[in-house]
């Protein structure tokens, strides 16, 4: 009698193998998509920040102290161009006062007075809906669910 001895794997062995690896794959890029959202959403956020510290410096380095002008300024002109950049769904930059935010700009407003500003930029929708991150002259940084109203300097 001779014996045959049988190498290698079944194509079922197989197909199953590849049926595993194929929804671990799925998995993965799952969550890869989210961890970028949430990336892109941070540094939307930390840029937006700076925009604020960059606003406060402009403040007090004019005499008397005014915000005229911040959101054309050199310094944050290049913040909302940052943002513009991290961020994939906001494709321009608004610094018009009567023109309201919206989920597709960055946008600057500032008082004619010079005595306020709001800069708010849309933050990527997770699944919660369409949320953006707003800062203003009153102190406040933080998630605001409507995009900042045209002629308003405040974020809330």
């Amino acid at each position: 009698m001779i014996n045959k001895l049988q190498r290698g794997f079944t194509l079922i062995e197989l197909l199953v193998v590849i049926a595993i690896i194929g929804i671990l794959a799925a998995v993965v890029l799952a969550s890869l998509n989210d961890a970028r959202d949430s990336a892109t959403n941070a540094s939307v956020k930390q840029t937006t920040n700076n925009i604020r510290s960059q606003a406060e410096i402009f403040y007090n380095s004019l005499v008397p102290n005014s915000y005229t002008g911040v959101c054309t300024s050199a310094d944050v002109a290049t913040l909302m161009t940052a943002v513009d950049t991290a961020s994939t769904q906001i494709t321009g930059l608004n610094t018009t006062l009567a023109t309201a935010g919206s989920a597709t700009t960055i946008t600057c407003h500032a008082d004619a007075a010079g005595a306020a500003y709001a800069a708010s930029a849309a933050l990527i929708d997770t699944g919660s809906g369409q949320t953006y991150y707003c800062v203003d002259s009153t102190g406040y940084a933080g998630v605001t669910a409507a995009a900042l109203p045209a002629s308003d300097t405040t974020c809330l």
